[in-house]
């Protein structure tokens, strides 16, 4: 998964938002920013426990807290995850969320283990074990380590630098990162996340309006697509410059088709939206 584009995410922490229940204690809040990074990827090292609530259902809460407290004596065997579903409504969808609260467990990035609702602490006990037993020895993260995970000094500081706010900083530090290891995925979606809202936040406003009176004026319509992304109709976006594929031919379109692969890569592949998107561009090319 891309990680990508709860693009508030790079301003602040998610929040529960107003009202109802507070988030559950422990474990890492999940956006589409840090999914890759915090479940996939750290999957591969420890056995990730995906909590998917809402600040709706006290239930949840109380199931979060459980969890937490078996995170916190188990040392680091396993991974807490809490994705709030009022807030995040993209990363429920992608794990097929259908009622609250759901448990997911992960490793290797493949889903082990679910269940649907509260259950009891001896039997939450119960499948964390069954969970461990199962992928003992299978991952490179070492399940019997009581030690915290150690955390790159310069991959702690570009954090630092996106929880503070400082977005150039942030990217350049990412990008040193990358430079090193162009394999690094926390660094490439960083990178591709920070640039498209430096990018996206600068456009002046009536940005849409402007595009929608000079439909062909490619930086309209460059600007446009980013500015309806940011407000979250990704739909929009990725039809505005399909439409200006389908009018354009030689170098322009490769232009506009070149970007509009860059928004794609905003997004997991497998969302819904850049599935039909990547169809209506093929579509529109051949």
């Amino acid at each position: 998964m891309a990680g990508a584009v709860d693009l508030s995410a790079l301003k602040q922490r998610a929040s529960a938002g107003d009202g109802g229940s507070a988030a559950p204690s422990g474990g890492v809040e999940i956006t589409e920013a840090n999914l890759e990074a915090e479940v996939l990827v750290r999957s591969s090292q420890v056995p990730v426990v995906v909590l998917l609530w809402s600040p709706r259902s006290d239930a949840s809460a109380r199931l979060g807290d459980a969890l937490g407290s078996l995170a916190s004596a188990d040392g680091g065997r396993w991974s807490l995850a809490t994705v709030n579903v009022d807030a995040v409504p993209r990363v429920a969808q992608m794990f097929g969320v259908q009622a609250v609260p759901t448990v997911v467990a992960l490793a290797a990035g493949q889903p082990l283990s679910s269940f649907q609702g509260v259950q009891p602490p001896e039997q939450l006990r119960q499948w964390i074990d069954s969970l461990l037993n199962a992928t003992a020895g299978k991952l490179s993260g070492g399940g019997d380590s009581e030690q915290p995970e150690q955390v790159d000094p310069e991959l702690a500081q570009a954090r630092e630098y996106l929880d503070a706010g400082d977005f150039e900083a942030a990217r350049k530090a990412y990008q040193a990162i990358l430079d090193a290891n162009p394999g690094h995925a926390e660094a490439k979606g960083a990178v591709r996340q920070i640039s498209f809202l430096q990018r996206a936040t600068s456009h002046a406003p009536g940005a849409i309006v402007a595009a929608d009176a000079k439909p062909d004026d490619f930086e309209l319509a460059f600007a446009a697509a980013d500015v309806e992304i940011l407000q979250q109709n990704v739909a929009a976006a990725f039809d505005r410059l399909v439409g200006l594929v389908q009018r354009t031919t030689g170098d322009d379109r490769a232009k506009v088709r070149t970007r509009l692969v860059e928004l794609f890569e905003l997004f997991d592949p497998a969302d819904p939206e850049v599935i039909a998107g990547r169809r209506k561009l093929a579509n529109a090319l051949y």
